[in-house]
């Protein structure tokens, strides 16, 4: 949507940037904040609260278009808190749910179906959000609304019917600044091989579906806006499908799949360059492929890594701290 501003809104592209970049100020604090309370509380009621700042960030940015920038600013960061919740704590829900006695699947299970799914719902959102963009009417309302009202069924199942994991009272006697505490993130292995790989993953994803389609869209006219729906669910498809390769990649003696990622992440890069100079629409879905690409097994590689440095009680925490890393990349765009 962050074209759709800029053409019917008039807002600049620095503004739409600052606006994507909004919801990492509600991520981090929700990220690392909701690891520490689901601990403590239990996966379940914290996830049910994430839903529902989920569906508040976006009635607020239903509106947020009437009301001005300070609207959509706060909507942002009450989705982006939302985000964090369901990035930290469904990772490490997920990871628990694949184990026994839950689950009895390989190992990498868990980090492969936390990523997929998320990049699954990044993907899917845009696609269907530019849809509406474009044909529906109202559609800087309609698109926020739609997302509300998905979020009630959502509420519903995962409170009736999600397995809860943690007992409510975990640690209880321990302080909050105690269990922000995550001497995970002061492994060698995270700070040598993921921390310098974090913040390209979605560092990346924002090049392919930022910054790139801005480059073109002058060549498009009124087909810009299908054409950046496009190329984001190109970027989360390819990332989604190289995920099985990821785990292949995947060696605990080496950095072997985190060093492909960022190979694949430099050339999407230059051949961002590429685009910037000629403004072709086609090299654009080229560089939406590789950075796509570089993204999906960046993400999957860094869950692998976390899911094997930390004991059960960080697995939460350290998920907190590693897409903390990853979501300051969404700063990229706004620099």
């Amino acid at each position: 949507l962050l074209i759709a501003y800029a053409q019917h809104s008039g807002y600049t592209r620095v503004d739409v940037d600052i606006l994507l970049g909004a919801y990492v100020l509600g991520l981090v604090p929700g990220l690392l904040l909701a690891s520490a309370l689901s601990d403590r509380h239990g996966r379940k009621p914290v996830m049910l609260g994430g839903l529902v700042s989920s569906a508040l960030g976006s009635a607020v940015l239903a509106v947020g278009d009437h009301a001005g920038f300070p609207a959509l600013f706060g909507g942002r960061l009450l989705s982006g808190l939302a985000v964090g919740i369901a990035m930290a704590v469904g990772s490490a829900w997920i990871a628990e749910l694949s184990r026994p006695p839950y689950d009895s699947t390989s190992a990498g299970a868990g980090a492969r179906r936390a990523s997929i799914w998320l990049s699954l719902g990044l993907g899917v959102g845009p696609m269907f959000a530019g849809v509406l963009t474009v044909f529906a009417p109202l559609p800087l309302v309609l698109t926020y609304v739609v997302h509300a009202l998905l979020c009630l069924p959502a509420l519903w199942v995962v409170a009736r019917y999600a397995v809860e994991t943690r007992d409510a009272g975990h640690d209880s006697g321990a302080a909050l600044r105690d269990r922000l505490r995550v001497p995970a993130a002061g492994h060698r292995r995270f700070l040598h091989v993921v921390v310098p790989m974090a913040p390209w993953i979605f560092g990346s994803a924002a090049i392919a579906y930022a910054i790139v389609p801005a480059l073109v869209a002058d060549r498009l006219g009124s087909w810009a806006l299908l054409y950046t729906s496009g190329l984001t669910v190109l970027t989360l498809g390819c990332g989604v499908a190289v995920q099985p390769i990821a785990r292949r990649l995947d060696d605990r003696s080496s950095a072997r799949a985190v060093v492909v990622s960022m190979v694949l992440m430099a050339t999407g890069v230059f051949a961002a360059v590429a685009t910037a100079i000629t403004r072709s629409p086609i090299i654009a879905v080229l560089v939406a492929m590789l950075l796509g690409s570089a993204y999906g097994i960046a993400i999957v590689s860094g869950l692998l890594e976390i899911q094997r440095i930390a004991e059960p009680d960080e697995l939460a925490g350290i998920s907190g701290v590693y897409y903390s890393l990853a979501y300051v990349g969404f700063l990229l765009p706004a620099v």
